[in-house]
């Protein structure tokens, strides 16, 4: 048997100054090779790897030389055999006028390789590209090993690895349809729909309905237990800016719902809306072979939509991640007839601002000031309003000095202290983009409230984090009491009482450090504290003695 590296030369046949090998080797090749065989596409056509084909053209021939089968005939063993819909394992350069191949796959019931297949090493956490080719075309996981590898053909690199390794059992990570490699039949048995529900997990709506009255513990095939939406998520490097997000977009019930049933975003063809999806199935699936989650596909995705702003190795603040990825989530979601979509049904509330700037500056940015109201000290004042995502708080600056003991006095502020900046009467000294003094007044509550605490201030030469905490409720937290709130509509009731669901929690020096979070389970009412991998029950009382940088809160209904 040839090495792959002389069966790479025999196919590709192109030397490395560019030209064609001798004419006596060629005549070789062409020799072993069927006169009705057509010779191989141009290496500038192909667009996987140059000269290698990944088609089944053994097959072709068998086609060509056997007359056709009848798709409905009896296979070995009592099952159906079926024409073969899987054409995306031919390469996408083959011209369009030959049509769909008129291949019979054999279905089996049963196959001698089903105790080879080795769940503990079993992972579809990762990109799906081929670890040879490198291509996500036609990408087939090995159910041996855990590998993937592209094609089944002949010529292929599944069926080389069949070969080579003695590997049987292939599962095609796009269709979920199991073949036995070289042989090349499916294998239908129900023993593998395990398999098939870590690779795609789904959920019917009545089970989306009983998720928050669930307290079952689930085991991963290692016998660790876990509670299913409480798994941790793996840091790849410097991701848990991206984590602590992730868990804490998890406690939005309607959120979460959403991208639990597919067809919700069938439409959308974002990759960062479908990775969104497959990794909000994943924390939340009851069956998963372990107790934890790697967010690696959704973080490629994050990386190509973000241009990389926000990337693996980098560490970035959460805050900004937040509002990127419900900006960027809202922009794929929204359908073109109104501009709204579960990210804004969800989190959207409304400001009215009332911005008083110096005179000279409104005259460069408007002739007529109809819309603003001049006053006598020559400074014009102009109202607004504007929807918001997340409302930001400002602390108070830390004590410059030091206590008795040489130790920094860490203040303390309560967080309705904070929320007096929309009481529509506190004035908010803005220097961006221009000077400023402006008054906020909320005008309309979103069901989910995100606030986030100011506690990283930037200069010319460094970053300051201010310790102060922030004291707040975990329960109960009555906005009404504390600002102004608008009068409802008729038959209306104003909903102004919310309860924390979500605390993120800043550790270490500014630019550094690392981002834990507090979560809350719905079915017990219990507390977590997760970091990364790290899941741990907590009491509610250590939710609030934190340095809470970023919380989510709950509406009551």
């Amino acid at each position: 048997m040839k090495s792959k590296r002389e069966r790479d030369d025999d196919n590709e046949r192109v030397n490395e100054d560019g030209g064609f090998e001798s004419d006596s080797k060629r005549q070789r090749i062409n020799s072993q090779s069927s006169p009705s065989s057509s010779p191989p596409p141009p290496a500038s056509e192909n667009t996987l790897l140059p000269g290698f084909n990944y088609g089944d053209e053994d097959e072709e021939k068998d086609n060509q030389r056997w007359p056709p089968v009848n798709v409905n005939r009896e296979g070995r063993n009592g099952a159906l055999e079926e024409e073969d819909e899987d054409d995306d394992d031919y390469p996408p350069d083959q011209g369009v006028g030959q049509g769909r191949r008129s291949r019979v796959i054999e279905m089996r019931r049963d196959c001698p390789y089903l105790d080879t297949v080795n769940r503990q090493v079993l992972d579809f956490d990762f990109e799906r590209f081929c670890s040879v080719s490198l291509s996500n075309l036609n990408v087939y996981a090995c159910l041996v090993c855990g590998k993937y590898y592209q094609g089944r053909g002949k010529k292929s690199h599944a069926y080389t690895h069949s070969l080579e390794a003695g590997h049987h059992v292939y599962i095609n990570l796009q269709t979920e349809k199991v073949y036995c490699l070289p042989d090349g039949y499916e294998i239908s048995d129900p023993s593998l729909d395990d398999i098939r529900h870590v690779l795609n997990p789904r959920f019917t709506e009545e089970q989306v309905d009983q998720l928050d009255k669930n307290k079952q513990w689930s085991r991963a095939l290692d016998g660790s237990d876990y509670l299913p939406g409480m798994v941790g998520l793996n840091n790849i490097k410097e991701t848990d800016f991206v984590n602590v997000t992730i868990q804490s977009l998890m406690r939005v019930t309607p959120l979460r719902n959403f991208f639990l049933i597919p067809k919700n975003y069938e439409h959308c063809k974002s990759p960062l809306v479908l990775r969104f999806g497959e990794l909000t199935r994943k924390i939340w699936h009851a069956r998963n072979f372990k107790g934890q989650v790697s967010p690696h596909e959704f973080l490629q995705a994050v990386m190509k939509a973000s241009k990389k702003r926000f990337r693996i190795g980098a560490q970035s603040d959460p805050v900004e991640f937040m509002s990127w990825l419900l900006n960027t989530l809202h922009a794929n979601l929204r359908t073109s007839k109104k501009n709204s979509s579960i990210i804004y049904d969800c989190f959207q509330g409304e400001l009215e601002v009332v911005n008083e700037i110096h005179n000279k500056a409104i005259a460069e940015k408007k002739e007529n000031g109809d819309d603003a109201n001049t006053k006598s000290d020559g400074i014009v004042s102009e109202s607004y309003r504007m929807p918001f995502l997340m409302l930001g708080l400002d602390l108070p600056p830390p004590p410059l000095f030091k206590d008795v003991m040489e130790k920094n006095i860490i203040p303390q502020v309560p967080l309705f202290n904070i929320l007096k900046k929309f009481d529509w009467e506190t004035v908010t000294e803005v220097v961006r983009p221009r000077i400023a003094r402006m008054r906020y007044r909320v005008t309309r509550l979103p069901k989910y409230l995100i606030l986030h605490m100011r506690r990283f201030t930037k200069n010319n030469f460094f970053v300051e984090k201010n310790p102060t905490l922030v004291n707040f409720p975990v329960k109960n937290l009555e906005l009404k009491d504390y600002i102004p709130l608008p009068t409802p509509k008729e038959n209306e009731r104003l909903r102004s009482k919310y309860d924390l669901i979500a605390n993120v929690v800043h550790d270490g020096k500014p630019g550094e450090g690392s981002y834990r979070v507090f979560v809350q389970r719905k079915s017990e009412e219990l507390w977590y504290e997760m970091q990364d991998l790290h899941v741990s029950e907590t009491l509610p009382q250590m939710v609030a003695l934190s340095e809470a940088y970023m919380q989510i809160y709950e509406q009551h209904q």
